[in-house]
């Protein structure tokens, strides 16, 4: 099944993408509001859902919130013509399986969704939806790095995985956690045994105590067969929970009680099942912060604290980024069937200037993307995407971006969309009538270069 939905309230665009997307195959329905989206969410069941950021009547992250909850097995990709990489990641953390840039790239949109649709066939169906990892199209291989924070990662995994301690791997969204984990069972005496990964962050209050611990035929409605959890199938290996500050409070309570006793009870049975596992756990919050406000149990905390591993922003290794470089350029070439070898000069001086809030993962998706748009064998300013030249500090944009006309091109537009708001006392519908745009595109536009909207509509 390809059903897919299409929430966009430009209806002009929305038209493209569906005709464009029934050419290849998909069953399309577009929604131009989020209540629009909500009833056809309640009649139809769709794999993908293509949600705008901006809509009239809310955000595509209030959506997503709910479909985290409501449709976990749902692959959301989110639109965006925004330059704030920090709300992508925000709605990665909350369960988007990515995201895409307007305007849309139709080769880049067909590569997200045939991806998502070969990782959701990989899975073992369960009568359940089965969680996604939190890295939808992770790299084939660790990168060690040698910078002094990677060689310093390192070393702690070195000397943690042979032991049989709990583990927390603290650091922002997309720094590469799970791999560390990988790394640490990989190396560990249970390395032939299974590695289960979980990712809390898109568990709902209802699904995470049977997906982690199992359950029998009958015990709720919609449990048709018997299911084994999570504990019981990572059983003498690693199970590495993602996101643990979102697992709900009572079902920490259980989770203490397996590490505690090594014995689940699935729900709806009166049997007690022996696990033999170990447990590696991933946060981008502060668990100890989480501990004070009542939101994370206290003796969970110190249980699974008995070795902590911090891994570092990108921007805090600098001197790893070419080696990234490469290593994504050299999978995207394998996957999409390109000759690139090189980035152009021009567009590495943004590599090395831009501070990467969606760090390894950002990265990444930001080669594969040029890797796409690139026939030859170096990728230019011309492939990268705009939030790359507009995600810039303002403060130094004719530096760091030097001759490059686009930013300098945008920079302009910036002072002049300010410059006519200042003259319109900030009332948009005045300043869009000025600059010649609608109000939708200046509020694109204002929220793209950071200028405040604390005026009259």
């Amino acid at each position: 099944m390809n059903k897919l939905l299409i929430v966009e309230d430009d209806l002009a665009f929305s038209r493209i993408l569906k005709g464009f997307l029934e050419k290849k195959g998909f069953t399309t329905n577009t929604a131009s509001n989020l209540k629009e989206a909500r009833n056809l969410l309640l009649e139809n069941v769709y794999k993908h859902c293509l949600l705008d950021y901006r809509l009239p009547d809310g955000t595509g992250l209030e959506l997503l919130q709910e479909l985290r909850d409501k449709s976990p097995g749902l692959q959301i990709i989110i639109m965006t013509a925004f330059s704030d990489v920090r709300t992508v990641v925000k709605a990665m953390k909350m369960g988007a399986s990515d995201y895409i840039t307007k305007p849309v790239n139709p080769d880049e949109l067909l590569m997200l969704l045939r991806n998502s649709t070969k990782e959701e066939q990989t899975e073992v169906p369960t009568p359940t939806a089965a969680p996604r990892p939190q890295q939808a199209n992770p790299p084939s291989k660790y990168i060690t790095g040698t910078s002094p924070r990677a060689q310093q990662l390192q070393e702690f995994i070195s000397l943690v995985a042979p032991t049989d301690m709990s583990v927390i791997i603290q650091g922002e969204s997309g720094t590469g956690k799970e791999y560390a984990a990988r790394a640490i069972h990989n190396a560990s005496a249970r390395s032939q045994k299974p590695f289960v990964a979980i990712d809390c962050g898109v568990l709902s209050r209802d699904l995470a105590a049977g997906e982690l611990f199992g359950y029998v035929k009958g015990a709720f409605t919609g449990a048709l067969q018997d299911k084994k959890g999570q504990f019981e199938q990572a059983s003498g290996g690693t199970l590495f929970l993602d996101e643990i500050g979102n697992l709900p409070y009572e079902v920490q309570v259980k989770l203490l009680r397996a590490l505690q006793e090594k014995v689940i009870q699935p729900l709806g049975s009166d049997k007690l099942i022996r696990v033999d596992l170990r447990l590696l756990v991933a946060t981008n919050d502060n668990l100890a912060e989480s501990v004070a406000q009542g939101k994370f149990r206290e003796d969970l905390y110190h249980r699974l604290n008995e070795f902590k591993i911090a891994v570092p922003p990108l921007r805090q290794r600098p001197e790893d980024l070419m080696l990234f470089i490469h290593h994504f350029i050299s999978e995207a070439n394998r996957d999409l069937k390109r000759g690139v070898e090189e980035i152009a000069p021009e567009a590495l001086q943004l590599f090395e200037k831009y501070d990467w809030p969606g760090n390894l993962r950002e990265l990444r998706n930001t080669i594969r993307r040029m890797v796409l748009l690139t026939p030859g064998k170096s990728a230019g300013l011309q492939a990268l995407p705009e939030e790359m030249l507009s995600g810039l500090s303002t403060s130094h944009s004719t530096a760091r971006v030097g001759s490059d006309l686009k930013a300098l091109q945008e920079l302009n537009e910036k002072e002049q969309i300010a410059k006519v708001l200042q003259e319109a006392r900030g009332n948009k519908s005045k300043a869009a009538r000025l600059l010649n745009i609608d109000r939708k595109t200046l509020y694109n536009k204002m929220e793209k270069y950071g200028l405040k909207d604390d005026g009259p509509e």
